[in-house]
């Protein structure tokens, strides 16, 4: 583990030729690996727009193998920069069989783990049960260079068992590329409460596990190819929280940009002997947890 991490995000707005985002997330890589970022992650899917809001079997088109060509294109930035990527790809496992992957890219260019997202949404405008197969690699955190990544995505953030998992497991850092945003037809009051919401449960995630979380959203609005709603406005508000889930830095709702904060993990391990949840859990009387409901 790297006592001083230095952290980028990558908020970027997408549009529908690939190689141009490509291009948009290497020169967020690049200027955040020149301001001293070690580690840097990019949003969900962050190779093309978010296709998930129809179902249509010719966006199978986006996906890819792993390795393929992002973990070459972006193994390659990795190691000629010597920074750790977090990834997020539309993963091609078997003809009919489909992830949705974060990769993370060690700084010598390999592959040093991946994480199949095992919460798969199905809601209006977010039709991901029609692409992604849920993960089967359970809640491990990958080794690297700067310590053990918890890596989650998107709809896992909004389950503490995720997070608790990935921390029970050894995490040591919680790590979210997302895709998120408001259905133009809510009110302003709603989109409000939705965006509080977001927040405020991943920082808890940080509070109740003390360690810090990166949560890295796309920005801008993506129209509905099927006409049939106002489509997505991504909020971004991507942000880096500490262990006792305080703000270390945080993006804007309207725009791309690199969010960047230090991240000082001898303090998160000062945090978690003062407040040492873990000591004091009762795990005697949790045996109701696997149970989907109690009736």
């Amino acid at each position: 583990m790297t006592a001083q991490i230095k952290t980028a995000l990558i908020q970027q707005e997408n549009v529908a030729e690939c190689a141009n985002n490509l291009n948009t997330s290497a020169k967020g890589i690049r200027e955040a690996a020149a301001k001293g970022a070690n580690l840097i992650v990019l949003q969900e899917l962050h190779c093309s727009l978010y296709f998930c809001q129809t179902e249509n079997t010719n966006n199978f088109d986006f996906s890819e193998k792993i390795p393929g060509p992002s973990t070459d294109f972006f193994g390659s930035l990795a190691k000629e920069l010597k920074v750790v990527i977090v990834i997020s790809l539309f993963e091609k496992r078997a003809a009919g069989l489909y992830h949705n992957t974060a990769v993370v890219i060690e700084s010598d260019g390999e592959i040093a783990g991946i994480y199949r997202k095992m919460h798969i949404p199905d809601d209006p405008g977010f039709y991901e049960k029609f692409y992604f197969t849920p993960g089967d690699l359970g809640f491990e955190p990958i080794n690297t260079s700067v310590g053990r990544l918890g890596v989650l995505v998107c709809w896992d953030q909004w389950f503490p068992e995720a997070a608790r998992l990935m921390a029970l497991a050894g995490a040591e850092i919680l790590i979210y590329p997302t895709a998120i945003g408001w259905d133009l037809d809510d009110d302003k009051a709603e989109q409000q409460r939705q965006l509080d919401a977001w927040m405020i449960v991943q920082r808890a995630h940080a509070v109740a596990n003390g360690i810090p979380v990166l949560s890295c959203n796309r920005v801008g609005h993506e129209k509905d190819p099927s006409g049939h709603s106002s489509g997505i406005k991504f909020w971004g508000n991507s942000f880096i929280s500490g262990p006792q889930g305080e703000l270390l830095a945080q993006a804007k709702t309207d725009k791309g940009e690199i969010v960047m904060a230090k991240i000082d993990m001898e303090r998160c391990e000062q945090v978690r002997r003062i407040w040492p949840y873990f000591r004091d859990r009762r795990v005697d009387a949790y045996q109701d947890l696997t149970q989907i409901y109690r009736d």
